[in-house]
């Protein structure tokens, strides 16, 4: 019976290993060949994906918990109403919810390449272990409660306890992105975001009870014991993934930032240089010779000290070297005085020449389409790879999928809700940011099918980028340090136009406001018959006259003046008749000429049955 137990695991070891080996087949290790990565038989791969943030550590903007500010006190505040052991279950659904199989067949679909893996090193505790750092979060500001969880991580250190059962969550989780990743033929990169002890002073990127406690915390034997769980961990995943070629890469730290004299650290990343060589040199002792994604100091773009010939180690193959690109220019002769802060296209472009590495933006985001796609843009014509940032938020047209509001996250009613909304079939594609990431900057299509006669919601423009689908006087952040919004309105998509909530537009409840002189939208339509129409505009004024021109190509075919008035928060039906249209496919353009408050919908019918009425 014993034997027949053996073989059987044995048989099943089998078929795991050749179901493996399916699965993989199609992908192979990838390397650096100077600035480029190529695959195992010399073909330069160009990663372009998505992070799945959000799911393996909760950072509060996506979930719109602001308030909270970190996954930690999210925790504390379910731990008021809840049992720990009900608080864990929740969390095992929200992770079998958030992301699965049919997210990534989704992202494949678009044409994406990779997907970036942001977790907390949390899951890769045992129960005994995470409850040990929960007794923690109950009591954060308890300094010997928080002693306590450093010393019984020092004891599970020195007795080899950490990250040593396979069966963790933390690799359950790995393992099913790189299957469902494999089966459509993407790379996956693996991104410790929140390391032990906190590699920075923003606890919701990487929630941490201590601003900087990686560096600065000894334990009794005054070791620096989160920078040698953090070696210890990329030991234990090294070892488990060092012939899979379904990695492309590991990120070793997420953003470490604000390690400064300020802080009272070293003013040149010497701290995180030595660190990166232990981590290097620990995962090559594996025999492990992944792509190594190093991310600077000030959230992962400046490199003092951290260039290959600074780096004390011997093996400098297989670097790669990381960008983060958020609300900032993209020109090419955009530069920042400091050769190694390389989020600027012309200094990340020097880098990787100069040093002869691969570079990579692994994350880049939180913007308009348009920014957007100049992004993508010129960094497609320097040859450099993406990851998107994010895959999902909660209520953001930023995002590929937007999550619907679902209440307060502390309230079992909001829980539920959470857990239903995050769900890939009950998300909303954005496909305004879709086509921003993957098509030509000449693109534009209609966004819904319009035809005359018939009503235009005026929210309803085509999808392409300013300058081809509509012109908005600010369509973009390209300086992280101006705080005007690109965006007045922010709701229902994601590009310079200023679309807002509008309880007059009962067709989809939107209106698009702030309308300056010089602004237009376009709208493909079709025109059923040829002829004059009597065109409906609902409007609200703004403080000053405005005007309004409809041109069909280049052709004007009506203009209106609209007037002022008393109470410009009043909404009005504004009528204009045509010149005749011609029958067919059509650009219609909503041109501004005086600046207007807010349109609502244009209704087009046949000359002579206009009436004064609107809804």
């Amino acid at each position: 019976m014993i034997h027949a137990v053996l073989y059987a695991g044995l048989l099943v070891a089998m078929l795991l290993v050749n179901n493996f080996s399916t699965l993989a087949q199609g992908l192979s290790m990838l390397h650096a060949a100077g600035t480029k990565m190529q695959d195992a038989n010399g073909k330069e791969v160009v990663l372009r994906g998505f992070n799945l943030g959000g799911w393996l550590l909760q950072e509060s903007y996506i979930l719109q918990t602001d308030t909270l500010n970190s996954q930690w006190r999210i925790k504390q505040g379910m731990l008021r109403t809840m049992s720990e052991a009900e608080m864990e279950d929740f969390y095992r659904q929200y992770r079998a919810n958030y992301i699965t199989k049919a997210d990534i067949d989704f992202l494949a679909k678009q044409g994406f390449n990779c997907v970036r893996l942001p977790f907390h090193y949390d899951l890769f505790l045992t129960a005994a272990q995470r409850h040990a750092r929960t007794e923690v979060i109950r009591d954060p500001q308890n300094a010997k409660k928080l002693a306590a969880y450093v010393q019984s991580l020092s004891t599970w250190y020195d007795q080899n306890q950490l990250f040593t059962d396979q069966r963790l969550e933390g690799f359950r989780q790995i393992d099913n992105v790189l299957s469902w990743c494999a089966a459509n033929n993407m790379y996956v990169i693996l991104d410790l975001h929140a390391a032990p002890g906190g590699q920075g002073t923003d606890r919701n990127i990487n929630d941490n009870f201590r601003p900087l406690d990686m560096w600065k915390r000894r334990d009794a034997k005054g070791r620096a014991i989160y920078q040698d769980i953090t070696v210890r961990f990329w030991e234990k995943l090294a070892a488990r993934y060092k012939n899979d070629g379904r990695v492309a890469m590991y990120d070793l730290v997420n953003e470490p930032h604000n390690l400064n004299a300020a802080n009272g650290m070293s003013p040149d990343n010497k701290e995180l240089s030595a660190f990166y060589a232990r981590l290097i040199t620990a995962v090559r002792a594996q025999g492990d010779q992944h792509l190594l994604l190093l991310e600077g100091n000030g959230y992962g773009n400046e490199y003092t000290n951290l260039t290959p010939d600074k780096l004390a180690i011997r093996d400098k193959s297989n670097l790669a070297y990381n960008a983060h690109r958020y609300g900032c220019p993209n020109t090419a002769d955009a530069a920042d005085a400091n050769p190694n802060q390389i989020n600027l296209i012309k200094n990340l472009v020097a880098f990787r020449d100069r040093w002869q590495v691969p570079v990579w933006v692994g994350e880049t985001g939180e913007n308009s389409n348009d920014w957007f796609a100049t992004a993508v843009q010129i960094l497609k014509d320097q040859n450099i790879g993406w990851c998107h940032w994010n895959i999902k938020r909660v209520n953001s047209q930023a995002s590929l999928l937007r999550i619907k509001p679902y209440g307060s996250i502390l309230t079992p009613e909001g829980r539920a809700a959470l857990l239903h909304n995050v769900q890939f079939a009950n998300c909303i594609p954005s496909r305004d940011v879709v086509a921003a990431l993957t098509q030509p900057s000449s693109f534009t299509a209609p966004f819904a099918p319009l035809t005359i006669p018939g009503t235009i919601q005026a929210a309803d423009y085509d999808l392409g980028r300013a300058g081809v689908a509509y012109q908005d006087a600010y369509s973009a952040k390209v300086d992280f340090k101006v705080d005007t919004p690109w965006n007045l309105g922010g709701a229902y998509r994601n590009d310079g136009v200023d679309i807002q909530l509008s309880s007059d537009s009962p067709k989809n409840g939107f209106s698009v406001g702030h309308l300056a002189a010089g602004e237009w939208l376009n709208y493909t339509v079709r025109v059923a018959s040829s002829g004059a129409y009597a065109v409906q505009l609902r409007v609200q004024p703004a403080a000053t006259p405005g005007r309004l021109t409809l041109k069909l190509g280049d052709a004007v075919v009506g203009t209106i003046a609209i007037n002022q008035q008393s109470n410009a928060a009043e909404w009005q039906t504004v009528t204009l008749t045509t010149a005749p249209l011609p029958a067919g496919q059509h650009t219609l353009r909503l041109c501004i000429d005086q600046p207007v408050g807010q349109i609502s919908w244009l209704r087009f019918m046949p000359a002579g049955r206009a009436s004064a009425g609107g809804e």
